[in-house]
């Protein structure tokens, strides 16, 4: 298996030793980013107050053609970006009328920048909330097809990989044609963009897919991104100059315009440091060939290597059989064990992180994660600690 240490020598020189099982949460940056880094800098010194012209002209539509293609989605124009998901998010909520019903159909298994929000929505008496568990998986889909068949939605908001398990969740092939179309549809990429082959062509017109560069896309913090169906035309309330910026010269109209593609849901000023960062990581993928059915099928080889080595360590707590999901069931590109209790899991967290094995748990949920920087070779380390604690 080719091995792609080299690509990440500047972080991987800053943790010797460490085996790191959490990329799920914090993946290492290539090196290709740190030029990237300095060249927002040169970029704004250079451009000064027209560095727009730069950003707006060159490196934004550059990085709306290589997450189009990223994704198989017809209309690059239709990405637009944030600093987190969670700005993007709240301009869709924004859409609705604060004073009217909204009744949405989510999970509770969707990451805390929306369980969170809409938690503290549902304090309004005209917001319902209808979430469908996660867990039994095994009957999750038959649960959630009768949740959208029990009543009509004016949201529906999934993930596409279930941030807290790893699981993937039901194809939109199995579900999207039921729903209305006035009933908007978002779909939370984060932990699938990247890692999951994904093809947006047959739903690019129908949902919001959102994601960023922080997981699997490698660029760090800072650079969220939102697929915004073609021909909307929802008026954002939480709205910021960047929305229509193709007209900001023009004398101000009576009304708030937008622009009529994905920018209708943009913001106001950010650093896109970030950005130029996930151009270098997909410019550079595009060079060397790498492909996310190619990343994925690694990280299966990877995971399977992963699993003899527990097999062979023997461990009392931590091995197959207290996986959450079953290894040969649809995962994202972490797996997650079950233990007894949240004591035990912090504990061989802890002690796990002794023997220089990087990992993270929520509650009694211990969590694994598979990057490129990773070798089957590497899971020598894993077994020799689980063997050692």
């Amino acid at each position: 298996m080719e091995s792609y240490k080299q690509h990440y020598r500047q972080f991987l020189a800053q943790h010797p030793g460490i085996l790191h099982c959490s990329p799920h949460s914090h993946y290492y940056w290539p090196d290709v980013t740190r030029d990237a880094q300095l060249a927002y800098w040169s970029d704004s010194a250079a451009g000064a107050d027209h560095k727009w012209d730069v950003i707006f002209g060159e490196r934004i539509p550059n990085v709306q053609r290589l997450l189009a293609e990223l994704l198989d989605h017809p209309h690059p124009e239709q990405f637009v970006f944030a600093a987190n998901t969670h700005e993007l998010l709240y301009r869709i909520i924004s859409c609705f009328a604060p004073d009217e019903p909204l009744r949405i159909l989510t999970t509770d298994g969707e990451f805390h920048s929306f369980s969170r929000q809409v938690q503290r929505l549902e304090e309004r008496s005209n917001v319902q909330v209808t979430r469908v568990a996660c867990e039994p998986f095994d009957t999750f889909s038959i649960r959630w097809q009768d949740a959208l068949q029990a009543h009509e939605f004016d949201l529906i908001f999934t993930s596409q990989v279930f941030f807290n398990s790893g699981v993937q969740a039901p194809a939109l092939s199995d579900w999207l044609a039921a729903v209305p179309q006035r009933t908007q549809v978002v779909v939370d990429g984060y932990h699938g963009c990247g890692a999951i082959p994904t093809s947006l062509q047959n739903v690019a017109d129908r949902i919001f897919y959102i994601a960023g560069s922080y997981k699997y896309l490698q660029a760090g913090e800072g650079c969220c991104f939102m697929a915004v169906p073609k021909n909307c035309t929802l008026r954002p309330e939480y709205t910021g100059w960047f929305a229509d910026f193709a007209n900001l010269a023009k004398p101000r109209q009576a009304a708030v315009g937008y622009a009529d593609d994905g920018y209708r849901f943009a913001g106001a000023t950010m650093d896109y440091t970030a950005l130029y960062r996930l151009e270098a990581v997909l410019l550079w993928w595009r060079r060397i060939g790498l492909t996310v059915d190619h990343f994925h099928k690694r990280v299966k080889s990877l995971q399977k290597a992963f699993l003899e080595s527990l097999d062979e360590a023997q461990h009392p707590l931590l091995h197959r059989q207290a996986l959450l999901r079953d290894e040969n069931r649809d995962h994202g590109h972490f797996f997650t064990f079950v233990l007894p209790s949240a004591e035990q899991t912090a504990s061989v967290a802890a002690a796990l992180r002794e023997q220089g094995v990087e990992t993270d748990y929520r509650g009694n949920r211990l969590r694994f994660g598979f990057a490129l920087y990773h070798d089957i070779a590497d899971y020598q380390q894993l077994k020799k600690a689980l063997q050692a604690i």
